[in-house]
């Protein structure tokens, strides 16, 4: 079985972010951020939306990123340390839009290791040079320079290695231009190592370390070292060098500390919430720092979201006073950055990810702790309290969606559209939500209003060929015309010209400044002055078909007769030609006429006999058939598609104007191919199908670019975005026709007629696979199931450390009545009723939930329509139990019909050791058309039961390392038989025919089989890997998927000899008395499919995405990405395939130098999967290269483009 991987949505978790002037514009900054595998670069437009400038798969893991400027330069370089034992210096390339790789480094080797350097990275604040570390013992500057053409260079690597040592964190220091200087939080364990005892390590203290690089001696070396609280966790770098007094700041627990050389500390203690519990600490998890030309302040983000400010009080480089002074609070984040001109980004740790602009400084009066003012007591130093209040300094202005982490999917069409929808749980605590993810384009809804009849048609049309925006509406019904003027306002014109008492069949602006009417009988030509000239058709035949662009049209009477008119020098509409067809005229379009010329050469009909001929347009040979192209069904719309020129474009490379034809044919296929610009010969062609009605294609324009829109059973848009053609559905209803639109308020958008109304509407975020709606949920959801019938989801979700909901109800009642004095003691906010009556002082989302002791558990269940987007039954469960596991199960011959069983634990720790106080299966009946819940009653267990399935009529659970099969009871579950031989802990359960294949937590899969007539469960297979199991999916009667927790999705197969024996063993007996091998099951499975993901997979399906498409595996993970399986059908495209894999590997190693073939071998040696990330890298390569790769497979450039979109045409 050979797989083809195809990552579907790109992460959407955010590990680090770092922003700066990467293009060398300096009123804009870009923010660069790593998630996980893929490298992203980021810029706010003007109107403050985050567009995605450049996407990056680097096939490596990022670790950490940095950026530096060189002196006096206006651009920054960006550093960063992977896991490929190499430091890479990178360049954004604005003209190519891409990263070209400035210096690549080896010093050690790959895999994210303890003591290879690339954990931390550090930069000289003046970018001489930097500092990347290891977690452990190693740490090795590099000095940066130029050379005499302004060229980066970089210096052999200089060693700081301090062997027996931890590192937490390091920065640079900004010592001016005095040599540099690196911090680093230390931690020496080498006594602690050599104590039995373990007095030394309790004594073990962590150091503050300053390193200086000798730019004389070229040498590095310890300059200074001191003491700092165990609690320190990150420093950050305080200006130096006539900017400020130089120094860090330590973060630690609960306090803030400014350290230098030769300088007495100052600490300052962090202000803490009133409902925090007292045990819990306050730690420091992101910091960032705004500079302007006369001050500077830091903002530091603790692990519950409040953002502090953090000022010196300094002269010269002393510093007088430390304080810290409460900002706002948001949602928890990995890292800030600060954006000019005055957005602050947040890349949260989980849930989206926002923009915020800056509204005020903090200069007001907040509650403020300072070092000053530092109070010493008995029990330690004594604390600040303050309460949090809405944002008063920040005002988000944009966000990213984030799925990240995804905990569960199901993929089903529960809502009857064309295509299946991927239900995923995601996000955690208050930011948790139930996302509903259709594959197509977000739509935003400008207008709609309705007509006085059901339309047929509409055009837009502008006054003037150099006018911004558009001046007409014109909507064409069965017998009348509707004229609409855009204003500030849309109303009804009627002395347009325009003749409104017969339909029209084609609008448009003819010349420089003259509209064009066609309807059935006639053209109708109003020039610019009011003048109107009119051309009717001979005798009793009507106008059936009409292709037109700026200077020509082209009618189809009845018959098969075509006339071609031109617009001459004066601008009015002359007669040309007219040539007889063969039968009658199915469609016809012109393509745009070329810059520069004064006609276009080509015209385009469609005829009835399923061919589609190009004739030409020239005076030379007009009316010639230049190409003909047979079509597998009558052709119902053309359109060409005209691509621009560009150089180096957004994907780097370099490419000629070139021309489509694109085709809707009857039976709902979308024919698409490419015209040559001087034959007109016809070649290349791609087909696709999009719906069961015959697709009508539009011109519009996206992002200033030409593209199409093609109507069929449900719209599609087809785009160039990032150098590749992209046909992509829009998630929005059936439309009958389409034209693009203008206004002053919507610069561009569509307005399109459905049933009896018109609709305005844009595009937004091109370049994704799919749209989402999130559905809010109250705790950290952990697994959901469907009830089958009604189509509901039952979800259930659980968090440790927090309060249930009518404790925390109570809180915020008691806040609100404190609230009463005023926030923080000052009493505006009242006064500007800006507190809205719906909780708005703590919305949870923003706030998170307040902290519990970590004994304490909350958990619920919850009933959910998702049609209706709404709870149809919300049950807390009490007395700190938590649900981990849940499924539908019909015991048969009970009366009850479905009921659901749900696993919970009560009193759960996993610290020190695990333990919990009991274990609990609840079943529960559906009650109300499966809306309500209600307990039927609860068997406690003597383990945690994370996997619960049904199985012959009967509960399977899976119960510590116990498999147990239970049958339903009045008063409990009753067992029935057990089997006790599993290694750890079974986390889920998949059955088939009489087949249980059980997955342990840490050793892989375990293949099972009741046999009735004894009542025993026998474990027949195992695996001979053991493998840390986050998720498993069922592929047929032999074979299981899963995956484990370093990344790795893999399947296993029961050799088909083995399989058959044990079928087809009448007595049993074969497996009963067999001897296991080495402690486990008598026959062992095949490893069959292996390959490195290179992020946590947590769920598997398997499923089909499009209708009538084969099945893919898809599988979710940690950082918010879905991605699919595909099992090749034939020997030929696995050979083309793994050619062009190992083509690509030769010619385009990864952009982080991190071995492609050795990354996806990280943990087992890749089998049978081919790398369609890879693979999909090939449009972007120089043209020559891809020439020169085709010809190593005995294709085209073409071919090969057209074998990758029809590949993925098979999964999405």
């Amino acid at each position: 079985m050979y797989l083809y991987n195809l990552t579907l949505q790109k992460p959407t978790g955010i590990l680090c972010a770092i922003s700066g002037s990467f293009s060398g514009n300096l009123k804009t900054q870009e923010i660069v951020v790593a998630r996980g595998k893929v490298l992203d670069l980021l810029r706010p437009d003007e109107n403050g939306k985050l567009q995605c400038l450049l996407s990056v798969e680097i096939f490596g893991v990022i670790r950490s990123l940095a950026h530096f400027r060189l002196t006096g330069s206006q651009k920054d370089y960006i550093v960063v340390g992977s896991d490929s034992g190499r430091i890479v210096i990178l360049d954004y390339n604005k003209e190519k839009n891409t990263f070209d790789k400035v210096h690549q480094e080896t010093f050690g080797k790959s895999g994210c290791r303890r003591i290879v350097p690339g954990q931390y990275l550090a930069v000289d604040p003046k970018g001489r040079a930097v500092m990347i570390g290891a977690c452990e013992k190693q740490k090795l500057v590099y000095v940066l320079n130029r050379d005499t053409a302004a060229r980066l260079t970089i210096s052999s690597p200089l060693e700081a290695h301090k062997s027996h040592t931890i590192v937490y964190s390091i920065c640079g220091v900004d010592c001016g231009f005095d040599n540099p200087v690196f911090a680093a939080i230390e931690l020496d364990y080498s006594e602690s190592d050599q104590d039995p005892t373990g007095q030394a390590a309790n004594d073990a203290q962590k150091q503050l370390t300053f390193y200086e690089l000798d730019l004389g001696l070229n040498h590095v070396s310890r300059k200074w070292s001191d003491q700092v609280d165990n609690g320190a966790n990150l420093l950050v770098t305080v200006p130096g060098g006539g900017d400020g007094p130089s120094g860090v700041l330590v973060c630690v627990e609960n306090f803030v500390i400014y350290k230098n050389q030769g300088h007495q500390d100052l600490r300052a203690v962090i202000p803490r919430r009133e409902d925090l519990p007292a045990e819990r600490g306050v730690l420091i998890v992101s910091a960032t720092m705004l500079k302007q030309k006369t001050m500077f302040f830091f903002l530091l983000q603790t692990e519950y979201g409040d953002i502090f400010k953090v000022t010196l009080d300094h002269e010269n480089d002393r510093v007088k006073e430390l304080k810290i002074q409460y900002f706002d609070t948001i949602p928890v984040t990995s890292s800030m950055c600060v954006v000019k001109p005055g957005f602050l980004f947040a890349a949260s740790e989980f849930g989206n990810h926002a923009l915020y602009q800056f509204q005020a400084l903090g200069n007001e009066l907040d509650v403020e702790a300072s070092s000053a003012t530092l109070m010493e007591t008995d029990e330690g130093f004594q604390p600040v309290f303050f309460r949090p209040r809405k944002l008063k300094n920040l005002v988000r202005i944009d966000q990213s969606e984030s799925l990240s982490p995804i905990m569960d999917m199901k993929i089903m069409n529960l809502f009857e559209d064309e295509t299946p929808q991927v239900f995923t749980l995601c996000g955690r605590g208050p930011r948790s939500s139930l996302r509903i993810l259709r594959p197509g384009l977000a739509i935003t809804e400008m207008a709609v209003s309705q007509l006085p009849g059901v339309p047929s048609a509409v055009w837009t049309v502008k006054k003037n060929v150099n006018d911004e925006f558009d001046a007409y509406i014109v909507v064409s019904f069965a017998n009348a015309t509707l004229v609409l003027s855009i204003g500030e306002t849309v109303e009804e014109v009627n002395d347009s010209g325009f003749l409104d008492t017969t339909p029209s069949l084609a609008v448009s602006l003819i010349g420089d400044d003259s509209l064009m009417q066609v309807h059935p009988s006639g053209i109708r030509h109003i020039r610019e002055d009011g003048r109107v000239n009119e051309w009717r058709t001979p005798g009793k035949r009507t106008i059936v078909n009409v292709g037109y662009n700026r200077l020509q049209v082209v009618i189809a009477l009845s018959g098969g007769e075509i006339i071609y008119f031109e617009v001459d020098m004066t601008g009015q509409l002359m007669e040309v030609e007219k040539h007889e067809m063969s039968g009658d005229v199915a469609c016809l379009d012109i393509a745009p006429v070329p810059e520069g010329r004064q006609r276009s050469r080509f015209l385009a009909v469609g005829s009835y006999d399923n061919t589609i001929r190009i004739l030409s347009l020239d005076p030379d040979d007009c009316m010639q058939v230049l190409s003909l192209q047979s079509v597998s069904s009558s052709p119902e719309s053309l359109l060409f598609l005209e691509v621009q020129a560009s150089v180096g474009g957004e994907d780097g490379a370099d490419h000629p104007a070139s021309l489509f034809l694109n085709v809707g044919l009857n039976n709902g296929v979308l024919f698409r191919t490419f015209v040559d610009m001087i034959t007109g010969q016809l070649s290349d062609a791609r087909s696709r199908f999009l719906g069961l009605r015959a697709p009508s294609l539009f011109p519009i324009v996206v992002r200033g670019r030409k593209a199409m829109i093609c109507l069929s059973s449900r719209p599609w848009l087809g785009y160039i975005h990032q150098g590749h053609f992209l046909l992509t559905p829009l998630s929005y209803e059936r439309l009958e026709y389409a034209a693009s639109f203008s206004s002053d308020q919507c610069a561009e958008g569509v307005v399109a007629v459905a049933g009896d109304a018109l609709r305005v509407f844009t595009i937004d975020r091109l370049g994704e696979s799919f749209n989402e709606t999130a559905i809010p949920l109250r705790y950290t959801p952990r697994k959901f199931v469907v009830q089958p019938k009604r189509k509901l989801l039952v979800i259930v979700e659980s968090d440790q450390g927090a309060f249930t909901a009518e404790q925390r109800e109570d809180a915020k009642k008691e806040a609100f009545e404190d609230a009463g004095i005023g926030e923080n003691g000052n009493n505006e906010q009242m006064e500007n009723g800006e507190d809205d009556e719906n909780g708005g002082l703590f919305s949870d989302e923003q706030y998170g939930y307040p902290r519990a002791e970590s004994t304490r558990w909350v958990s619920c269940i919850r009933v959910l329509d998702p049609r209706a987007a709404q709870t149809t039954c919300l049950l807390e469960l009490q007395d700190n139990e938590a649900a981990f596991s849940l499924c539908t199960v019909h015991f048969h011959d009970k009366e009850y019909g479905t009921l659901l069983a749900v696993g919970t634990a009560k009193g759960l720790q996993f610290w020190p050791t695990r333990s919990f106080e009991a274990g609990f299966i609840h079943i529960y009946r559906f009650k109300e058309d499966g809306k309500v819940l209600e307990l039927l009653h609860k068997t406690q267990v003597e383990g945690v039961p994370l996997a619960l399935c049904q199985f012959q009529g009967k509960l399977l659970a899976g119960i510590g390392s116990v498999l147990r099969l239970y049958d339903l009871g009045k008063r409990r579950l009753l067992r029935k038989c057990e089997n006790k031989l599993f290694p750890n802990t079974i986390t889920s359960i998949h059955t088939y025919r009489d087949r249980i294949y059980v997955a342990d937590m840490q050793e892989s899969f375990h293949y099972c089989k009741y046999r009735r007539d004894e009542n025993q469960l026998y474990i027949f297979a195992d695996d001979t890997v053991p493998r840390w199991l986050t998720a498993a999916s069922h592929i047929d009667f032999d074979t299981v998927a899963g995956s484990d927790k370093f990344g790795n999705i893999y399947f296993v197969r029961l050799p088909q000899d083995v399989s058959d024996e044990i079928e087809e063993d009448p007595t049993g007996g074969k497996i009963k008395w067999e001897q296991g091998k080495l402690n486990g099951a008598p026959n062992k499975v095949e490893e069959i499919v292996q390959f490195h993901v290179g992020d946590v997979v947590t769920c598997l399906q398997k499923a089909s995405l499009i209708p009538g498409g084969g099945e893919c595996l898809i599988y979710g993970t940690v950082m918010g990405s879905l991605g699919a399986f595909l099992p090749f059908t034939s020997r030929d495209d696995v050979d083309f395939f793994s050619h062009l894999e190992m083509h690509m590997r030769q010619e385009h190693p990864p952009l982080c130098g991190r071995d492609h073939m050795s990354y996806r071998s990280s943990y087992f040696p890749v089998k049978d999967v081919i790398d369609g990330d890879l693979c999909e890298q090939f449009p972007t390569l120089p043209m020559d290269m891809q020439r020169k790769i085709a010809d190593e497979l005995d294709r085209t450039p073409a071919e090969i483009l057209k074998k990758l979109e029809e590949i993925r045409n098979k999964i999405i």
